[in-house]
């Protein structure tokens, strides 16, 4: 009998047929090479401050995965890792691939492995002749004893279970790249934290420089007023310049404390922590002098929404197979080995064997239009993913567009502040100059001053745009996270499915 059954069991999995649905075909990328109308520039423009450096576009074949070290800050690159480490954002996503991983596991096992369990059972019964229509003779009591081993197997003729396989296979790429794209996102976000405290703390200390120097002109005005140089209007109009300037640092200061208090639980600690994490400025971030570039092409394998996309796709063509192999008829194989006697010590003899072996079919003959209703359901799923795939492709490329002529226009906007810098730094002086000497009247010096004041913010906002720039273009390339070991071993997994 165990004979039998094995070569039962074994001609299920020959006639296990071909899974019915479409077969995934992934999409093919866009056949565009560029990104924007107009070609990009040979290099951006480059202006003598901070931030200015000239940048060059190169086509390379992938991004660095540790991109933000382009920007050559040891304390940024240590709370990356830190942050990587610890976010609880990273370990939910984690949590989820494994979750993902597990359904996959058990799926798998019922769909190519046949189910085997053990069975034991121990029962008194007692027996009533009368129940059976016979003469009351009294009653009769005994006890049953069962072991046996039951094996069933689902004949997958149609491959529902195949496709139902696929489509969680579909997932665990989808959680995959979830995962990729939390690595980005976080990354991304660190950085640009980062950024944003160090323009935060260039405003600040050109705030506070300028009040010094407004305090220092309120001052001599104060002394020409009491000379009886300036009209008392004047001595207010420098007052209100002065407060108005103060006011506007605690705005600046809740920014930075909020920046701050953000990159605390970006990377994993409490808002109060924020103390022991490194301080950044723009003096201390290199701003890199090559930026790499992607072919479109290689766009849609390196961003991971534009992947994870595609998994959703892949798991709704699936489904149509899951839900076209329900229409079919489902086919159970079984069978039963064991022994059953009145007495635990009459187990397995010879008289005691019983087995059994098994086949049922299933066909649907009518369900009210369910099957067809969830199949044509099934479809419109597809249909959704193939134009959500097409949107978040449009939208990555939008992206990359966006990003390349901001790193193009800010640099030249960077270098007219710049120059707008300079001069209003001059006219300051020089008036400044000429007012002590009498030579021009006060409403001349507070139009420099205001100049100056609007000029150097304005720099700093340029300067901080630039670096922005630069590392959204790596976020809107995919970062390098395609190389993560998790993402490998899933790509792999599924081209060897």
């Amino acid at each position: 009998m165990p004979r039998k059954l094995f070569l039962l069991l074994i001609s299920g999995f020959l006639l296990t047929g071909c899974a019915v649905g479409p077969d995934f075909q992934r999409p093919e990328a866009p056949s565009s090479k560029n990104y924007t109308v107009q070609p990009l520039p040979a290099e951006t423009a480059t202006a003598p401050v901070t931030g200015g450096t000239a940048q060059q576009f190169k086509t390379v074949e992938a991004i660095p995965r540790q991109w933000w070290q382009v920007f050559q800050s040891p304390s940024l690159d240590r709370l990356i890792r830190q942050g990587l480490t610890d976010s609880p954002s990273i370990a939910a996503a984690q949590a989820a691939l494994r979750q993902a991983r597990e359904l996959m596991s058990a799926q798998y096992g019922t769909t190519w492995f046949p189910q085997v369990d053990a069975h034991l059972s121990a029962a008194k019964e007692q027996l009533n002749s009368a129940s059976f229509g016979q003469s009351s003779t009294g009653t009769t009591s005994f006890e049953l004893y069962n072991a046996s081993v039951g094996v069933s197997y689902l004949l997958d003729l149609f491959g529902g279970q195949r496709r139902q396989l696929e489509a969680l296979q579909a997932q665990v790429d989808l959680r995959n790249y979830q995962l990729t794209g939390t690595y980005l996102t976080l990354s991304a976000n660190i950085v640009t934290a980062a950024l944003q405290e160090a323009s935060l703390r260039a405003q600040l200390q050109a705030t506070r420089d300028i009040a010094a120097d407004q305090q220092r002109a309120y001052d001599l005005v104060q002394q020409q007023f009491q000379l009886g140089g300036v009209a008392r209007t004047d001595v207010l109009v420098q007052q209100t310049e002065l407060a108005q300037t103060l006011a506007s640092l605690p705005p600046l200061e809740k920014a930075l404390s909020q920046t701050r208090h953000l990159l605390a639980v970006l990377v994993g600690r409490l808002p109060g922590e924020a103390g022991t994490l490194p301080e950044f400025d723009l003096a201390s971030i290199t701003l890199p002098g090559q930026l790499p570039v992607t072919l479109p092409s290689v766009l849609v394998r390196q961003r991971p929404d534009i992947q994870a996309a595609e998994a959703l796709l892949h798991s709704a063509s699936a489904q149509v197979g899951v839900a076209t192999a329900n229409l079919y008829p489902n086919i159970t194989l079984s069978a039963g080995y064991g022994s059953q006697a009145n007495k635990v010590d009459d187990l397995f003899k010879s008289d005691t064997i019983v087995w059994n072996l098994g086949a049922g079919l299933v066909q649907p003959l009518f369900h009210g239009g369910a099957l067809r209703a969830q199949r044509r359901a099934a479809l419109a799923a597809l249909d959704q993913a193939g134009a959500l795939y097409r949107q978040t492709v449009l939208l990555a490329f939008l992206n990359v567009a966006d990003v390349l002529r901001a790193l193009e226009t800010d640099a030249r906007a960077l270098k007219a502040q710049a120059e707008a810098y300079a001069a209003a730094e001059d006219s300051l002086a020089l008036t400044k100059t000429q007012f002590q000497l009498g030579a021009v009247n006060y409403l001349s010096l507070l139009v420099a001053q205001r100049q100056y004041q609007q000029a150097r913010i304005s720099l700093i906002q340029a300067q901080a745009a630039r670096y922005a720039d630069t590392a959204a273009l790596f976020q809107a390339l995919g970062g390098g996270w395609q190389s993560e070991p998790a993402v490998a071993q899933s790509a792999a997994a599924r081209e060897n499915q």
